[in-house]
């Protein structure tokens, strides 16, 4: 299939980019690193610098849209805020208006979007017919589905990936606390207990292949793992397979006083379900952290 990728050279994109060119798809990636994209695929992927690039005689069977700022890269000033916003809604509204425009229209856009949407719950169970506690997170995924679930309107099937934290040793969230855990510096985040809902790259990947292909699925679906943890849990078993101690504890005012309004990220939790994923006949291969990590982390 020819397909269209947005933040095509970033964790995921990457890895993706990768399954889909070993599975024969022909791809365009839009980035704002061409020169990345030329060094690692060389001929073997069409790379774009803009939307604006693309014309109406365009045709792809799949656009894939997982272009966004990353959401904890800096702190959430004003100006970082409409950079988010930018990256994610406006790009997605220019996306659909460019599919407004072209003489054929894809058959489905995958567009991301993450758990955030349902802002801190505590331990509340959630799934796709849960209410939102409204909050900068909610308002910011809101209107970014919003911007792609215009598609729909165009005759085009939608799958929003209402997406976890992504464990994969490469990149993510695990990248980063890997050399911290290393030396024995891990440790859990306020009194421990907020619950993280996360899903194996394997899994995240298989579940947007799922997605892809199933001509019958449609509307918002939770990419997380069936068995949320707590950052405590999370924490001990991370420590436990990389035979480290994790006796550390930063207390909740020292993550706000220097993360701010971010601070949620940390101190806040989501305990997502994916409902939708599971009755529409997906299966996760690791829906469980221990074996996650272990695969993950090539831990045998």
């Amino acid at each position: 299939m020819q397909i269209l990728l947005t933040g095509g050279t970033g964790f995921l994109g990457s890895a993706l980019c990768a399954l889909l060119l070993n599975e024969g798809h022909q791809l365009t990636i839009i980035s704002r690193k061409p020169q990345v994209i030329f060094t690692r695929y060389g001929g073997k992927v069409r790379g774009l610098r803009r939307l604006t690039d693309l014309t109406v005689n365009d045709y792809f069977d799949v656009v894939i849209n997982l272009a966004g700022e990353g959401i904890a890269d800096q702190p959430w000033t004003q100006q970082r805020k409409l950079a988010l916003y930018t990256s994610r809604v406006n790009l997605t509204e220019e996306l659909v208006d460019w599919m407004r425009r072209v003489k054929k229209r894809p058959q489905v856009l995958l567009s991301a979007s993450a758990i955030g949407w349902y802002g801190n719950q505590g331990h509340e169970i959630l799934d796709e017919d849960s209410h939102p506690h409204d909050e900068y997170t909610h308002q910011l995924c809101k209107d970014w589905e919003k911007s792609a679930l215009a598609a729909e309107q165009l005759g085009v099937r939608v799958c929003v990936l209402r997406t976890g934290v992504v464990l994969g040793r490469h990149g993510g969230m695990l990248k980063k606390l890997l050399p911290v855990f290393g030396f024995n510096l891990g440790g859990r985040l306020g009194d421990g207990q907020q619950w993280f809902s996360w899903i194996a790259l394997q899994d995240y990947l298989s579940a947007v292949l799922f997605l892809m292909t199933n001509p019958k699925t449609h509307g918002v679906f939770n990419l997380t793992a069936p068995q949320p943890v707590t950052n405590s849990d999370f924490t001990n078993e991370l420590a436990h397979l990389l035979h480290r101690k994790a006796f550390l504890n930063v207390p909740s005012i020292v993550l706000r006083i220097l993360m701010g309004e971010m601070s949620v990220l940390l101190l806040g939790g989501q305990r997502v379900l994916p409902s939708r994923l599971l009755d529409a006949g997906f299966s996760f291969r690791l829906p469980s952290l221990q074996k996650a990590l272990k695969v993950e982390l090539a831990l045998g």
